[in-house]
């Protein structure tokens, strides 16, 4: 009887060891809560002056969820569910706001 019960003890320590079983394992597996963070470095003359625009258009691509303007001077912090949005494609969206002729760019910060 004891053996079995040394038997059981063991087992069920390599168990939780390997991460089978421990209330952990599944949180160590899943994605951050509030998903992945790019970071985009916003440069030239006028992106102070459009942050609503350059906010709407980073909206605008799906997967984005949270778009912050305020916590990095000079940077959109933008927050993507999963990987639905590449942080190209952020890129672009800021770079395509007022076309051609307008001064700001966003470059991903890595």
């Amino acid at each position: 009887m004891l053996k079995t019960f040394i038997s059981i003890v063991m087992a069920a320590g390599v168990v939780t060891v390997m991460g089978i079983g421990s209330p952990w394992a599944a949180e160590q597996k899943s994605p951050p809560v509030g998903g992945q963070k790019v970071t985009l470095m916003l440069g030239g003359n006028f992106c102070d002056s459009y942050p609503d625009d350059v906010e709407t258009a980073l909206k605008k691509v799906p997967g984005v969820k949270v778009v912050d303007l305020k916590s990095m001077k000079g940077h959109a912090v933008v927050t993507v569910e999963g990987d639905k949005a590449k942080p190209e494609q952020l890129a672009q969206a800021v770079n395509g706001v007022k076309g051609d002729g307008w001064h700001c760019t966003a470059q991903v910060m890595k």
